[in-house]
């Protein structure tokens, strides 16, 4: 007999999540550019809702009704068929949850959301990765690495950390290789940065069928990191499992409040993404000339860059540098990409102080 409690077996493999860095190894404040948050905030719609006094001594509404129908209205989806939670890491993790347990496999590709595989291990499943084809989704490994144990299958799309997207048409051939009772969970915690013959179907593949479920966030795009806040659509009776085991009070009032805001205001969501867009282009390309000093860039449809550093210059030394200048990416050795740093799209001013460090600390390597 164990003289204190011990935790299962599953449990313990899991590594807690690393979020990413605002200080230096001094506990000198950075500017933060490892998180993927939207340099320009949230709308002013937003910032004015949470303003107004939200009844702190009173719950929340515990079914987020006003927002599920703001959601609808804006996504065209059933309200009845949409659950929010806390953030979309709350819902990734209840989808497996739901559908997965001990002796059973969750899959996904390598260079996949971290949260996937504590998704996996926390029901004691077990995660299975899938290989890759330069730094994306591979649909045929993902296809020829499905068991009869596999019972959820996670694609973010575009992909954290590499900003890879698989278009329509091989979304469409994965969940068509799938079998019926595997529940392929599409994570679209970037979707809103797509141009509009961008997407990628899925959020009409959940419509459809009865083993897709979307989830979307509104910690990127929308600026409402700190909110915690995310939905999830798919058929009822995806919502009915997820509604079972989600938390009671799980979205606060005020993040229900700025929610609904946010979604009234898609100018700001178009002027966000039009500045992503031009601001990770302009990045891209300037990258793209340090190819003779052994650096890179994944092509991205998210709001930051993989950048790949295979020369003199290593990934560790160019951490060091920007962190000297004053800013904070993501490292990434533990998701199998030690020559990799992503780097979200900032402000023009901080992308080219970026690029000013990199430039120096390449040409004195």
């Amino acid at each position: 007999m164990a003289d204190r409690p011990t935790m299962k077996p599953w449990i313990e493999k899991i590594h807690a999540y690393v979020p990413g860095k605002s200080k230096g190894a001094d506990g000198r404040e950075l500017i933060k550019l490892s998180a993927n948050e939207n340099p320009l905030g949230c709308s002013v719609a937003a910032l004015a809702a949470l303003a107004e006094p939200a009844g702190p001594a009173r719950y929340p509404d515990p079914d987020a009704m006003a927002l599920r129908t703001k959601i609808g209205e804006v996504h065209g989806i059933d309200p009845a068929r949409i659950v929010c939670g806390t953030g979309s890491d709350e819902l990734l993790n209840l989808a497996a949850q739901a559908f997965a347990g001990p002796g059973d496999e969750v899959l996904y590709a390598r260079f996949s959301f971290v949260v996937y595989e504590i998704a996996a291990r926390r029901c004691g499943a077990t995660p299975v990765e899938a290989p890759d084809v330069a730094y994306a989704t591979d649909v045929n490994a993902l296809l020829g690495a499905v068991t009869e144990a596999t019972r959820v299958v996670f694609l973010a799309n575009p992909n954290n950390p590499t900003g890879t997207f698989l278009p329509r048409s091989e979304i469409e051939r994965l969940h068509a290789g799938l079998p019926s009772d595997v529940l392929l969970v599409i994570d679209q915690a970037y979707g809103e940065y797509l141009e509009e013959n961008e997407d990628d179907g899925g959020i009409a593949l959940a419509a459809a069928h009865e083993n897709v479920l979307v989830t979307r966030t509104f910690s990127k795009i929308y600026g409402l990191a700190g909110e915690r806040i995310g939905w999830a659509t798919g058929a009822p009776h995806l919502i009915d499992a997820l509604n079972r085991i989600r938390g009671p009070f799980n979205v606060t009032t005020s993040g229900q409040k700025a929610a609904i805001a946010a979604l009234d205001d898609q100018a700001f969501v178009s002027q966000s993404r039009e500045a992503n867009n031009r601001g990770r282009a302009r990045f891209a390309e300037a990258i793209s000339a340090f190819g003779n000093h052994g650096l890179k860039a994944v092509p991205s449809k998210a709001n930051f860059l993989l950048v790949l550093f295979e020369g003199r210059l290593t990934a560790e030394r160019a951490l060091a540098a920007l962190a000297d200048g004053g800013y904070a990416v993501r490292h990434l050795p533990g998701q199998g990409l030690p020559q990799g740093l992503r780097i979200t799209i900032g402000t023009p001013e901080q992308m080219d102080a970026i690029l000013d460090i990199l430039r120096e600390a390449a040409e004195a390597a």
